[in-house]
């Protein structure tokens, strides 16, 4: 196989026909050259300062409201607000790795990750993700205490720090909303933020009931709303940043349409074969693939081909195309 770069006397012979050597090009920013497709779309999944900006001032407000829930929650003794203080802490911390990962992810690529470093912000998620389980796990084991020794609770307290983690949650929230959610971790932190937004209303509807009728319970049985709140959110953001990092096949990929397209809209195209998908983070497709082309076919002019369909079709600004000759065991890749 050609290295990856052409030497000049390669560049002014005649172009590569398909049917003898194995040939793979590159192409990159509208230039190609002798190695693989590469169309990467210059920076993170929806990255950059704005984003940056926006998970950075949604920390500001869920850290300093934390310290007054906690606060609200010792004075007023309700498990409600204690336990969604606690949610709001994990959602802080969780805010703050996003925004160190997304600040990080934008370092160039080196000789150390090839990549670059767009995946630590898939893994600050996974980590956010479980860590949440945990924070579940301890309201369930409090309320549970609290149903068996009932503690008196600050209806009015209770009621007044609700509303105001509501109205802090919901700036928030609208400041995350606005932000590009095919990012794995802006949609993280904004399924947090909603997460919250639930849970104060279920605290208001609490302090509702308890101003109302003095009935307790009523506060442990919605910290266990707000537990399962967490899970739900934990689950997605494990099994989505868990399924990247093991390099599963992207949703809604689908390698038999692909080939199928490809056969049909390049016309010089024989076969597909050999099609793996993976993100590098969930709004960043890489595809390799091995093409075979008809006897006379130009690959020069069929690599450029199949890249733009790939894009315009697929949204795959990624790509590895080795073109193998007629003659290619289907299993194994020529050399």
């Amino acid at each position: 196989m050609p290295t990856a770069n052409r030497p000049p006397e390669a560049a002014s012979g005649p172009p590569p026909r398909i049917g003898g050597e194995a040939h793979a090009v590159h192409s990159h920013a509208g230039h190609s050259h002798a190695g693989h497709i590469h169309s990467l779309d210059g920076g993170p999944s929806g990255g950059g300062a704005s984003q940056t900006r926006r998970l950075g001032w949604a920390f500001a407000i869920i850290a300093l409201f934390t310290l007054a829930e906690a606060a609200g929650g010792l004075t007023a003794g309700s498990l409600a607000l204690l336990a969604d203080a606690g949610h709001m802490a994990s959602d802080a911390v969780a805010l703050g790795m996003s925004w160190l990962a997304l600040h990080l992810s934008r370092r160039p690529a080196d000789a150390a990750r090839s990549y670059g470093y767009q995946r630590l912000e898939v893994l600050a998620a996974f980590v956010n993700g479980c860590t949440l389980f945990l924070v579940a796990l301890a309201i369930l084991v409090e309320a549970l205490r609290r149903f068996a020794a009932p503690v008196h609770v600050l209806g009015g307290w209770m009621l007044g720090v609700a509303v105001i983690g509501l109205l802090a949650n919901l700036v928030a929230f609208l400041i995350l909303n606005g932000g590009n959610r095919a990012n794995l971790a802006v949609r993280s932190a904004w399924l947090h933020v909603l997460g919250d937004l639930l849970g104060f209303i279920a605290t208001i509807a609490a302090a509702g009931v308890i101003l109302a009728t003095g009935w307790t319970p009523i506060d442990p049985l919605l910290s266990l709303f707000v537990a399962f709140l967490i899970l739900r959110s934990a689950a997605r953001i494990v099994r989505s940043s868990g399924h990247i990092l093991l390099e599963g096949t992207p949703p809604g990929f689908d390698p038999a349409l692909l080939q199928a397209d490809l056969a049909a809209a390049v016309p010089a195209i024989a076969d597909v074969h050999h099609i793996h998908a993976w993100a590098l983070t969930a709004g960043q497709l890489v595809v390799t693939l091995h093409v075979r082309g008809r006897p006379g076919a130009d690959a020069a002019t069929l690599i450029p081909a199949i890249d733009r369909r790939l894009k315009e079709r697929f949204g795959i600004t990624h790509s590895t195309i080795q073109l193998d000759p007629a003659d290619c065991p289907d299993e194994q890749p020529c050399a």
